[in-house]
């Protein structure tokens, strides 16, 4: 009787696993069939996948047109290896997984682990991901392999190396799904998307420093691809790829070594994925026990914060737009990635042998979106702020407040860029122009964003994703607030364009332009921000029903 219920028991236990894969797999079916009924959005994945489409196969068709060239295996070698990094970061920097992959959704579910891992890698492998990662592999393989052996070999690496791919980037988003789901986890992917930003313009600039250096008679010299190729062919999950070259070579044993190492990595990171499986459904998270200390830290912060501050409305709502640009995830990503483009476009200056005070310019433009769609943010606790403007006095000085926070970042960073780029370039005579003309532009930027953020707000999405700044319909009035207001604050600041322009062609002294710019950015602050305080009243239940997401 014992070992007939054991046996029952075993029954029921392998159908209910084989029950959660499958509704983990039926799952990932619906999200992608409710996701391509949904108008736009549907649209764009459809898009976007056809466009990826084109691209991997292009890719893979030009290695394989490159077989029999000197160093075709070593380009499928190098795509492989970008591939891999993409696959590592793409949980960590772009959340871009799903809930069908996201295992703190399913703690509180009676599920067994493996079950779990084994539905979740399944539904893992549905989607465009994995087909076009197959696709660009198949080409990497082809781009070296010489005869039916080596063919042979890559109907098994391919394969392999696309499972690899697919489990490293699930075996990641575990590993780090509290961190992930923190607003420090969230940080730290803001500015990790920007060091994987600078660090592709690096590799950019050095990709056509190489070939530019070693490129002859208009051919594709594929000779400064050897060294990496060397290292990445021994490294899994490339070392798949490495197999199918070596066996055309007639290295069999090495071969065998590298797709044993691919197949060696599967293992430990199918391992690595269920231990964090297990540890996250069985382990409590932690991550707010110090809260009451930190609470404590924050209150005496704020406090030294306020004592810097205007007084008044205009000190709270400065210190409040402040805070979001400290702690919240899509202003911080705002932020940073003004800050960064600038700096990236500055790196690329000094290396290409442009530098110029005038690349500030750049921070003045991108800083002054800052003011965009500030009530967005506030999103339905703008209740509270909508309930305390009494008159135009209160909406000026909430509207002043949010406009002297970004200046009160923008000012001092793009003072001190200009500083560093007229002393890389060794002109100091374009430091005060150059920053007359940033703060003329900031300021327009903020005087325009003041009168956007009444007219045109929008919503943000609940979710908190730094990579999402819109919510569901409104992608459109997002862009269009963006490029109405890049393209009003450069009309607005034409006059000095003008002035400055001017002063070169006479020989005038550039330096007028320092006290001038900061004058006329103030007074195109003040000015959009008295016509937009006039609005905001009238405009308040509008505003409201906006940017309140429902």
């Amino acid at each position: 009787m014992t070992a007939q219920l054991t046996a029952q028991d075993r029954g029921s236990t392998r159908r209910a696993d084989r029950e959660t894969a499958r509704v983990l797999v039926s799952l990932k079916l619906r999200l992608l069939r409710n996701g391509l009924r949904r108008g736009g959005r549907g649209a764009a994945y459809v898009l976007g996948s056809l466009v990826g489409l084109l691209v991997a196969a292009g890719l893979a068709a030009g290695l394989v047109g490159l077989r029999g060239h000197a160093g075709a295996a070593d380009a499928g070698l190098v795509l492989a290896g970008a591939l891999a990094l993409g696959w590592a970061a793409q949980p960590l920097y772009l959340f871009t997984s799903d809930e069908s992959s996201d295992p703190t959704r399913l703690t509180m579910l009676p599920l067994r682990p493996s079950p779990l891992l084994r539905g979740m890698l399944l539904a893992a492998l549905i989607g465009p991901g994995p087909v076009l990662s197959l696709l660009m592999l198949g080409g990497a393989a082809a781009a070296g392999a010489d005869g039916v052996a080596s063919v042979v070999v890559a109907v098994v690496a391919v394969p392999l190396a696309t499972l690899a791919l697919v489990v490293l980037s699930r075996a990641v988003a575990v590993g780090n799904a509290r961190l992930l789901s923190s607003r420090r986890g969230r940080d730290f992917a803001v500015f990790g998307g920007l060091l994987f930003a600078l660090l592709g313009q690096g590799a950019n600039i050095a990709f056509q420093s190489v070939f530019g250096a070693h490129g002859h008679d208009g051919g594709i010299d594929l000779s400064p691809l050897a060294p990496v190729a060397s290292v990445l062919r021994w490294i899994p999950p490339m070392s798949a790829v490495g197999a199918v070259h070596s066996v055309a070579e007639g290295s069999y044993a090495a071969a065998a070594v590298q797709l044993l190492a691919a197949a060696a990595l599967l293992a430990l990171l199918l391992r690595w994925w269920l231990t964090c499986l297990r540890r996250l459904m069985v382990i409590a998270d932690s991550s707010t026990l110090a809260a009451a200390p930190a609470a404590g830290r924050g209150t005496r912060r704020g406090a030294a914060l306020s004592r810097l501050l205007p007084p008044g409305r205009t000190g709270a709502a400065m210190q409040r737009q402040l805070r979001y640009a400290w702690r919240e995830p899509r202003a911080k990503a705002a932020v940073s990635s003004g800050i960064g483009m600038t700096l990236v476009l500055c790196v690329l200056s000094v290396v290409q042998g442009w530098a110029s005070a005038y690349v500030v310019l750049v921070g003045g433009l991108l800083l002054g979106l800052q003011t965009l769609n500030v009530f967005g943010l506030d999103g339905s606790a703008f209740w509270l702020v909508a309930v305390t403007l009494a008159d135009r006095a209160d909406a000026r000085a909430e509207l002043r407040g949010r406009a002297l926070a970004v200046a009160s970042y923008a000012l001092p960073f793009t003072a001190l860029l200009g500083v560093v780029a007229a002393a890389v370039g060794g002109d100091w005579a374009q430091l005060p122009e150059a920053l007359g003309l940033t703060w003329a532009l900031l300021g327009a930027g903020a005087g325009v964003g003041a009168l956007l953020s009444v007219l045109a707000p929008y919503a943000l999405p609940a979710d908190g994703n730094p990579m999402r700044n819109a919510a569901p319909g409104q992608s459109g009035l997002v862009l269009a607030n963006a490029m109405g207001s890049m393209l009003g604050t450069l009309v607005l600041t034409l006059p000095l364009g003008v002035l400055a322009l001017a002063l070169h062609l006479t020989h005038g002294p550039g330096w007028v332009l320092l006290p001038a710019g900061l004058l006329y950015g103030l007074g195109m602050a003040a000015l959009g921000i008295r016509i937009a305080a006039g609005r905001l009243l009238g405009r308040l239940p509008e505003i409201l029903a906006t940017v309140v997401e429902r």
